[in-house]
């Protein structure tokens, strides 16, 4: 049995030998860069960079792109569902209607999103008028 191992375990020597000797030649042949303040500073387009380096973004964007998680990965478990619906309808209709329960529970909590106004750029946490700014 460890014998059959035997191509796998030559597949990774290999490639460590390709990864190690790749980094040493690049060491060897390669060019030796100075240091700089320049070189040190943060890249913007050609531009000096101004003010802080750590800019504070907004809860709202953060509370997107958990929106987007959360609902990209339910339209993944839709495809999986796709994938076996055929097969398994034909035993039972319970298939079907744990997919109804999914999407129902799904347009529930896209309901809260939109009634906290989760999805509005402009309204801002704790005032209950849009920014006029």
């Amino acid at each position: 049995m460890p014998q059959d191992y035997v191509p796998v375990f030559l597949q990774v020597l290999a490639g460590i030998f390709f990864a190690v000797s790749t980094l040493a030649v690049s060491v060897l042949i390669g060019k030796r860069g100075r240091d700089s303040v320049a070189k040190d500073t943060a890249y913007e387009c050609g531009k000096d960079p101004i003010g802080d380096v750590h800019t504070r973004f907004s809860v709202k964007f953060y509370l997107v792109a958990m929106l987007f998680i959360l609902f990209d990965i339910e339209v993944v478990f839709m495809y999986t569902w796709a994938v076996v619906y055929r097969d398994m309808v034909h035993h039972s209709l319970a298939i079907f209607y744990s997919m109804f329960t999914f999407i129902g529970i799904l347009f529930v909590g896209y309901l809260y999103a939109l009634k906290k106004k989760a999805f509005d750029w402009t309204h801002t946490p704790g005032s209950s008028s849009p920014n006029r700014s």
